[in-house]
Order: C-alpha cells, then structure tokens, then sequence
C-alpha cells in the first residue's frame, strides 16, 4: 500500500480536495477519532471514477462517508481514504410527487425541502443527523417508519464495472439494514411521496422532533443508538433495568436520557466508549441472555 503515491495522484484530481492527517474527530458526531491518512472530498462522477481506480493501483483500501452520525472511528485513525460526495452528489430534485436526492446530501435538507414542497413521506427522518446516502444503506427511521419503504429505485457504482441501478424490489430491507453491497458506492436515491396538507405535515415533524428531544440526550456528542433493538425489546429499558444507566469509562458513559445512547461528556476516547459497549453487552447478556448487536459501526479498528 502506498498512501505517499495515491495522495500525490489525488492531488490532481480534477474536482476533489484532498488532505493527509485530517482528524476524524472533525467529522463524526461522537467527535471521537484520529488521523485518516487520505481525506477526499470529491465533487463529481468523473473525479469520483479517477479517485476509486487511483486506491485500486496503489492498493490503498477505502471508505464512503457521510456526516459520521452512526461511527465510532478509532483513537489511531484510519490507515486508508476517506471518501465525502461533494458538490454533484448533494443536489434534490422533484418531480411530482417524486425526489431525487444525491447520497451526499443531508437528511435534514430532504426533510425540510419535502416540506416546502407539501409532500408526506419522510417525516420519519426528521433530526435525524445524516446523509442520504447513509440513510439508504441502514434503512433510517424509526421503529414503525423508515425510508425504504419510500424508495422507488436507488443508483450506485460498481467500481470496475461502472453504475447499477436496484428497484426498490431489487434491495433486502430490514431493521438498520440493507443488502446493498459495502464494496458499492450509493451516489443517489428516487423516492415517491405524497402530496398532503404542509401544515399536517409539519406537526408530525414537530411532534417527532418534541419527542426525540424529551427521549435523547441531543445536547452531548454521541452516535446515537447504539445497539440494535432485538425484536419487540427495548435496548433503552434493557440496560436501564440493568442499572447501567450513567455507567462511566473514561469521557463515555451510558446516557441518563436514554440507556441505549453511550455520550462523550468531554475528551472521551474510542477506548473508553468500547469498554462501556463491552460491559453493557456483557451484562445484558448476563442478566437475560440477550446477545446486543451494535447498530453504531466501526472505523479503523483492523479485523
């Protein structure tokens, strides 16, 4: 692997700005995380055609990613490329009832240009920190809703073969999951909508939005959920009943909000949020045989 040559190539590249050593901290919500090696803000398919067979020749591996709402990057960074959609990969356009909407652009954008556009259909991403592109490869939402169920058809390269594009039938949906392949990179979505009341509209939004502020600690850097509910159970009320709530390793500790939200009260490290993951699996695992599996993924923590 050689990140000196591939930074060199990428500094070239035509609609791309690329860094070394840019701290992953800056760019996850836990801010939390160290150096990538490569740091590449691409801007257009071209460029992002270039900078995908650029890694491939120097055999630097990489990853896709978008505003950090669902990582934990590790204390020593990532030895690879991070890759952020830019300017082409950002825009919304609607058509009817329908929106297209690039992968790098942000959830909160769609939402509220949903709205403008008195159209029903998303109010389930409301607040919810992301990018499109990150909401489609774990199926955001919430328990009962999730953006899915919404999609008509999605657009994604396939490096070294070129676009494909999947029909919502096409994709495996399940809770925080998809079947689209990781070595793909998603660059758009199609979603139909409904038209409706935007006044109706905006109370379920505002009534969402009133709700995750009562039930999440929305104030402190965290990844949000952390684990994935099993079935009909509550993480949250599984660990609370646990007594784990406000558990503390370092600068992360389990949330007095919510019991399935780990926090980084200030100079927290991937370390420390690892172990308090570790023992709250642990003695949930203990207490009623419930084998938790992280919904928050990981970055730069090897095999």
């Amino acid at each position: 692997m050689s990140v000196f040559n591939a930074y060199m190539a990428l500094s070239g590249a035509y609609d791309a700005d690329v860094s070394r050593n840019e701290r992953l901290s800056h760019h996850t919500t836990y801010r939390i995380g160290g150096p990538a090696a490569l740091f590449v803000t691409v801007n257009s398919y071209p460029a992002l055609l270039k900078i995908i067979e650029i890694l491939r020749k120097e055999g630097v591996e990489w990853v896709v990613l978008g505003k950090g709402s669902n990582i934990l990057a590790s204390d020593r960074g990532y030895e690879g490329c991070v890759i952020v959609l830019g300017r082409e990969f950002s825009r919304i356009a609607f058509d009817g009832c329908e929106v297209t909407a690039g992968a790098g652009a942000s959830l909160a954008r769609l939402v509220t240009d949903t709205l403008s556009h008195s159209l029903s259909g998303l109010e389930c991403l409301v607040g919810i920190p992301g990018t499109v592109g990150g909401a489609i490869s774990m199926d955001a939402g919430t328990r009962r809703d999730w953006i899915g169920s919404r999609v008509r058809d999605v657009v994604t390269l396939r490096p070294g073969e070129g676009l494909h594009r999947y029909a919502a039938s096409d994709i495996e949906w399940g809770y925080r999951y998809t079947n689209i392949p990781t070595s793909e990179i998603i660059l758009e979505a199609t979603l139909a909508l409904e038209e409706a009341e935007k006044s109706q509209v905006a109370e379920r939004m505002e009534a969402l939005v009133s709700r995750r502020r009562l039930r999440q600690p929305l104030g402190k850097p965290s990844c949000g959920s952390v684990f994935k509910n099993p079935g009909s159970r509550s993480v949250g009320q599984l660990v609370d009943s646990c007594g784990l709530k406000g558990y503390t390793v370092g600068g992360a500790c389990v949330s007095d909000v919510h019991a399935n939200f780990i926090v980084n009260e200030g100079g927290a490290r991937a370390a420390d949020v690892i172990a308090v993951m570790s023992h709250v699996h642990d003695t949930v695992l203990d207490r009623y045989g419930i084998d938790l599996v992280p919904e928050v993924k990981c970055l730069g923590f090897g095999a």
